[in-house]
């Protein structure tokens, strides 16, 4: 079992998914090898889709689908579940990928049970510290070899609008005093709720809304850690800084040194 951050034990790959180890609302399932954590409402669904294929290769032939690429294509389907009997959630379900210099030497493979409990642990302790997150649905983890593993994760899709970076691009100066408000607030409920983002860039800053309406929504929590000491607001806005002067230098992004000292005068100013 993996204790995380005092957080009730998350399970292992085992065909034995004891209901007591899992966080209040989700329900353990094991499916022909395959193992599954998936929140009580969307359970017949997910069974139902892991008895016959991948969560992953489900959605890639569901129409109609929309695609996403982040490492790999993810996709935006209708999942026939819901709070209400008939009722169906607009989803996310993406695979799992390692980035960085083990894209190409482990790609899809993870040693058991991979990332997905972490990132379960992460967004409900996030969300219980009102820190703006895709709620996690479900995760279900294949075996593959050795002791090895693929996963797939399900999120609740996220209201219309787009990473940072391309609203950015996409908004007026008016607009761009917005944008650095909601990225601030986003980085003071990190602080207060002690969360480090190891890989705090830019485009893992979703923003939805319109005008003065933003919810700014943080992405990739499976990076997130909660170190017991340290100044964690300093270390998130340096780690942004960096992706910020990144993004101009190598992609022509129009954020420039003035716009970093603002939104560090606005993370100051936000209580």
């Amino acid at each position: 079992m993996i204790f995380l951050n005092g957080m009730k034990p998350l399970p292992t790959l085992s065909p034995l998914l004891d209901s007591h180890d899992l966080p209040e609302g989700y329900v353990g399932l094991s499916v022909n090898g395959t193992a599954a954590v998936v929140c009580q409402w969307a359970a017949d669904a997910v069974r139902d889709i892991v008895t016959r294929q991948t969560l992953h290769q489900w959605a890639a032939g569901q129409k109609p689908n929309e695609q996403f690429m982040g490492r790999g294509i993810n996709y935006g389907v209708l999942l026939p579940a819901g709070s209400q009997p008939g009722a169906t959630t607009t989803v996310v379900v993406r695979r799992n990928r390692h980035g960085g210099l083990f894209r190409t030497v482990t790609g899809e493979l993870f040693t058991a049970p991979s990332r997905a409990p972490l990132e379960l642990a992460n967004y409900l302790r996030l969300a219980s510290a009102g820190v703006n997150t895709p709620e996690l649905i479900a995760y279900a983890i294949y075996p593959a070899f050795f002791n090895l593993v693929k996963c797939d994760v399900v999120t609740r899709r996220l209201p219309a609008g787009g990473d940072f970076p391309q609203v950015w691009q996409q908004t007026g100066p008016t607009g761009r005093e917005q944008l650095l408000v909601a990225a601030a607030s986003l980085l003071r409920d990190l602080a207060r709720a002690g969360a480090w983002h190891a890989d705090l860039n830019l485009k893992n800053i979703y923003i939805a809304g319109q005008d003065a309406d933003l919810t700014p929504y943080i992405l990739d929590i499976d990076r997130v850690s909660f170190p017991p000491a340290g100044d964690i607001a300093a270390w998130n806005f340096a780690r942004l800084s960096r992706s910020a002067r990144k993004w101009q230098r190598r992609w022509g992004l129009d954020f420039t040194e003035k716009e970093i000292e603002r939104l560090a005068a606005y993370t100051k100013e936000i209580h």
